[in-house]
């Protein structure tokens, strides 16, 4: 099979190249950027192209496939190329069902919490040495890939993403994926620059629902009402399991999961990640794992990539690295701190950086989104906002949206990082979150350093910053 991928730089484009390859495949591919680590990986396997930039030569009546990634405009000249020529164009999840449409495939969905619970079934099977496919949008430890596709195995895992699939392909990229067995982890509006209205938003997770193969599974989190609303009108001949938190207590800083008479220690914690746990579970007795041998191996889940990551850590002090960007994710990585460790201080640090979260009118989804830390730090880039045509925004429309009198907002991230470096982290998390760097930082480094110089906490800005207070 040859196949060529059209922005072969995109973070699931070149997993998916790499597994083909793996799989035999005869992979090309061009981008007119690449960057790391995409760049070494695709050159370690021999598939990095020579030269940046689109290449139309490259297509010709003899690949059995392009792919397209989302990164190419409509106009790409190797995309009208291969409409010339009449050569078959897959979206990268239309080309994922292609190749395992004859297995069953586990699909997982949700405004938030997808990645992390398709992490955790993926780890179940992993340590019980169980073969499938699968697709997750972050980096595991046990896995070389995001993707990896045979032909042996009988199970494919994806995360389901409800963002458009490709520029000629408007359905959502989990619209394409028709689950055996499918879980929604919650609705919370995102991505309003495809889903202008929320209404919109929660239909195609109504559709996806409806999407599920007959006599398939729908596993979903009961304490979300569109859920709820979702399940109960469903119309096709599907098993709807409903989940909620899994029984657990939290001793010293430590979270355990209650089974039966035993408790399992997790370096996850959170009542969205125990919400996670539970959902997972049941992903995998729907496909043939017990309960006695998903206990066996969830407890040595460390969590996924950016994912309430620990960048470094002293006794007084841990700094946590989130992707948490849209509303309802702040909120449950703020709380799952803050309860996990009562007797510290939390600084809650996010950067504005999706298009949802930069503009304007979606701002006040954020009312309330960090209320739990002590001290509730905003930043975002005006450069930013420019590169993406949006409009400007002013940090007191930041400030507004988020309605938090101990809320602080900065448009310079040397400045911010400056702040934090002088503040006394004794007896304080501090938990940065971005789908983004906070502009070019180097998170582990300033982790590092900082956990390693504590100063005084009384002679710091902590105590100086007046309420609502924009730097």
């Amino acid at each position: 099979m040859r196949v060529h991928f059209i922005a072969i730089g995109g973070s699931a484009m070149h997993n998916l190249a790499i597994a083909l390859h793996e799989k035999g495949y005869d992979v090309s591919g061009s981008d007119d950027e690449i960057f790391e680590p995409s760049r070494s990986r695709l050159e370690k396997h021999g598939i990095l192209p020579q030269h940046i930039g689109w290449a139309p030569d490259k297509i010709t009546t003899d690949l059995d496939a392009v792919i397209l990634g989302m990164h190419a405009r409509i106009d790409n000249p190797e995309l009208l190329r291969a409409q010339e020529l009449g050569v078959k164009v897959y979206s990268y999840p239309e080309y994922l069902y292609e190749q395992t449409k004859d297995k069953k495939r586990v699909v997982i969905g949700g405004s938030h919490g997808k990645t992390t619970i398709t992490s955790m079934i993926m780890h179940v099977l992993n340590f019980h040495h169980i073969d499938f496919d699968y697709m997750v949008g972050a980096q595991l430890d046990g896995f070389e890939t995001m993707v990896r596709l045979n032909d042996t195995s009988k199970i494919a895992v994806f995360e389901g993403d409800e963002y458009l699939s490709s520029p000629i392909d408007r359905r959502p990229k989990f619209h394409l994926y028709h689950p055996h067995v499918a879980l929604l982890s919650g609705v919370a509006w995102d991505h309003i620059n495809v889903f202008p209205t929320f209404e919109g938003y929660v239909d195609q997770f109504r559709q996806f629902a409806n999407m599920v193969e007959d006599e398939g599974s729908l596993i979903y989190f009961e304490g979300d009402n569109h859920l709820q609303e979702i399940a109960s009108g469903l119309e096709t001949n599907v098993t709807k399991i409903a989940y909620g938190i899994h029984p657990h207590v939290i001793d010293d800083g430590n979270s355990y999961l209650c089974y039966g008479d035993r408790r399992i220690r997790m370096s996850v914690f959170g009542d969205h990640n125990l919400q996670n746990i539970n959902g997972a579970r049941l992903v995998c007795n729907e496909i043939g794992v017990s309960d006695e041998d998903f206990y066996k191996a969830i407890g040595s889940f460390k969590g996924a990539s950016r994912r309430l990551q620990i960048l470094a850590e002293n006794e007084q002090t841990i700094v946590y690295h989130d992707f948490a960007h849209s509303p309802s994710k702040l909120k449950a990585t703020t709380s799952a701190v803050k309860k996990q460790f009562t007797d510290r201080r939390l600084v809650a640090c996010m950067e504005l950086h999706t298009f949802s979260s930069l503009k304007k009118d979606f701002l006040p989804e954020y009312n309330g989104a960090m209320d739990e830390a002590d001290l509730a730090i905003v930043y975002f880039n005006p450069q930013t906002i420019e590169h993406k045509k949006l409009e400007p925004i002013t940090k007191e429309q930041v400030a507004a949206g988020f309605n938090n009198e101990k809320l602080v907002v900065y448009t310079d991230s040397d400045q911010l990082f400056e702040d934090l470096k002088q503040m006394d982290f004794n007896d304080a998390n501090l938990l940065l979150m971005s789908s983004g760097n906070f502009s070019g930082k180097d998170l582990k480094e300033f982790a590092v350093k900082l956990t390693g110089n504590p100063v005084n906490f009384k002679n710091t800005r902590w105590y100086s910053h007046p309420v609502g207070k924009i730097n």
